[in-house]
C-alpha cells in the first residue's frame, strides 16, 4: 500500500530523529573516552616544544601524520600484508582450535594425552618458535601465518575445552528426557552455552593477533608494518615509525571490533553483551 504524502515526510523526519539519537547516546557514552584521547594527544604535541625533545627521539602527532601521509601508498601496502597474515592465521585458528576443543571436552582420553601437551606449549612463548620457521621456510608468507596461528590457536582451543566441558550433565540429561536428540541437544543447549566462554578466547587471540604478525615481522621479513617499523627505527625516523604503529593499532583494533560485532550478533541474550550495549 503506496504511502500519503503526510506519511511520506514523516518517514524522513523519523529516520533523521533516529540517527541523530544514535549520535547523541553515542557520545554520552564515549565522551570520556574522545576527552581522554584529545588531552593525551594535545599533551604530546605541546610537550614536544615545552620540553624541547629533539625530533630525532619523538615527534609531533601533527607532524608524524603529515610525514605518514607523504608515504601512505607503502604504508597501505605494508597494512594489507601485516593485515592478510592476521586475518588468514586467526581464521584458521578458529576452524582448527574449535573442533578439536569440542573433541577434547568429550573425550576422556583426549583429556589425558593432547589437552596436559596444549597446557605445555601454552607456557612457551610462541615468538620463540619464529626464528626457526622462517629458517626453514624463509621470508614469504607463509610462516607469519603460521606464528600468528601459533598465537591464536592455544586461547582458542583451551578455552573451547573450558566452554564445552562446563555445561552440568544434569542439564544433558534433562534435555535429552524430553525426546531431543543429541545433535538438537548440543545445537539448542550446548553451543549456546559455550559460546560465552569460546568468545573469551577469540578475543583474547584476536589481541594477539597483530603482536604475533609484527615479531615475525620482526624477527625475518621484508614487507609489512613490522618490517616497516624496524626500518624506520633504525633510519632514525620515528615519525614513519609512529605512523605504522598507529596503522598496525587501527588494524588490531578493527580485528577485535569485527569479534566483538561476532559476539552481539550471536550471543545477543548473554549478560556481557546486554550490559555493554
Amino acid at each position: 500500500m503506496a504511502l500519503g504524502s503526510s506519511e511520506a515526510q514523516a518517514v524522513p523526519a523519523l529516520s533523521r530523529r533516529w540517527r541523530q539519537g544514535g549520535v547523541v547516546r553515542w557520545l554520552s557514552r564515549s565522551w570520556l573516552a574522545i576527552l581522554f584521547f584529545v588531552l593525551f594527544f594535545g599533551f604530546w604535541e605541546l610537550s614536544i616544544g615545552l620540553f624541547e625533545i629533539p625530533p630525532y627521539i619523538l615527534n609531533r602527532p601533527s607532524e608524524i601524520v603529515t610525514r605518514g601521509w607523504a608515504d601512505i601508498d607503502r604504508l597501505l601496502y605494508y597494512t594489507y600484508v601485516t593485515g592478510l597474515e592476521t586475518i588468514i592465521g586467526y581464521a584458521i585458528a578458529i576452524v582448527v582450535a574449535v573442533p578439536l576443543g569440542l573433541a577434547i571436552a568429550f573425550s576422556s582420553f583426549l583429556r589425558r594425552t593432547i589437552y596436559p601437551f596444549f597446557v605445555s606449549v601454552e607456557m612457551v612463548p610462541k615468538i620463540a618458535f619464529a626464528p626457526l620457521f622462517i629458517s626453514w621456510l624463509g621470508f614469504g608468507l607463509l610462516p607469519k601465518i603460521i606464528i600468528v596461528f601459533l598465537v591464536c590457536f592455544f586461547p582458542i582451543v583451551l578455552n573451547a575445552i573450558l566452554a564445552f566441558g562446563s555445561l552440568p550433565e544434569e542439564l544433558t540429561r534433562f534435555c535429552r528426557s524430553t525426546g531431543a536428540g543429541w545433535l538438537k541437544v548440543f545445537l539448542k543447549v550446548r553451543l549456546p552455552a559455550a559460546l560465552p566462554q569460546c568468545f573469551v578466547g577469540f578475543k583474547y587471540a584476536a589481541l594477539n593477533a597483530t603482536v604475533g604478525a609484527t615479531i615475525a615481522e620482526f624477527i625475518g621479513s621484508d614487507q609489512g608494518l613490522g618490517f616497516y617499523i624496524q626500518i624506520t627505527t633504525g633510519n632514525m625516523r620515528p615519525d614513519l615509525a609512529f605512523a605504522g604503529i598507529f596503522l598496525l593499532t587501527l588494524l588490531g583494533l578493527c580485528l577485535f571490533g569485527l569479534v566483538t560485532l561476532a559476539e552481539r550478533l550471536l550471543i545477543p541474550w548473554h549478560i556481557s553483551v546486554r550490559r555493554n550495549a
